[in-house]
């Protein structure tokens, strides 16, 4: 429960935060295999679109959402570890004054 906890928690937030950026960015690498698998089959959709001379806004708005599902989820992964490293920090200063107090000399 001490600085390991924390020092993890934190390469684990800056970790899901560079996840989220890449996202962003419309970066593929941080989606699920779900999340691809939904993302190439709206592309391939697209192209199929494109082919047929038709309009590509279904397949452009599935991307998008597809895309904004995946930041969605970053960004409660990353509000989850900020709450678990706040209460390690808590409980380690509850213990410290805990420890303080017990002290009587």
């Amino acid at each position: 429960m001490g600085n390991s906890e924390v020092r993890r928690l934190d390469r684990e937030i800056e970790r899901t935060a560079k996840k989220l950026e890449a996202v962003r960015r419309g970066e593929w690498w941080p989606l699920t295999s779900r999340e691809r698998l939904s993302m190439t089959r709206a592309m391939a959709g697209g192209a199929r679109s494109v082919h047929k001379d038709r309009s590509t806004t279904g397949a452009e708005n599935r991307m998008d959402s597809i895309g904004s599902a995946a930041e969605t989820r970053l960004n409660a992964e990353l509000v989850a570890l900020h709450g678990e490293r706040q209460r390690l920090i808590t409980e380690a200063a509850r213990a410290k004054a805990a420890k303080k107090a017990s002290r009587w000399f």
